[in-house]
């Protein structure tokens, strides 16, 4: 199976009504720097908290460079979501200077 992808040139900067940012990324990569309104599920949770993942919106699925956010685009396809994967992650993201938020310890945001 072909998992549906997209660069984040085709990514809206911001995202229509019907359409979720899910970010797999782990929780110490997510508090680094993640994008504003973005949805935050780890990979590792993904099948314990399906039921916070909306199943009636547009998901564009982003983890740090495009590996597990493949994965979890490819599982939630399966399973009745409509989920593209954002090729190049959130190293993709931070790159184009599309904004970030969080960062810990007072440092700026930044993607790790």
């Amino acid at each position: 199976m072909t998992v549906p992808s997209v660069e984040i040139a085709d990514v809206p900067a911001q995202l229509p009504e019907g359409a979720v940012l899910l970010d797999v990324r782990e929780q110490d990569e997510w508090d680094a720097g993640h994008a504003p309104g973005a949805l935050h599920v780890p990979m590792s949770e993904i099948g314990a908290r399906l039921g916070e993942v909306p199943n009636d919106v547009q998901l564009y699925v982003v983890c740090r460079v495009g590996g597990r956010s493949a994965r979890v685009t490819q599982y939630l396809n399966e399973n009745g979501w409509e989920a593209v994967n954002v090729e190049g992650g959130m190293q993709h993201w931070e790159a184009a200077g599309r904004p970030l938020e969080g960062g810990t310890d007072g440092a700026e945001p930044q993607v790790i």
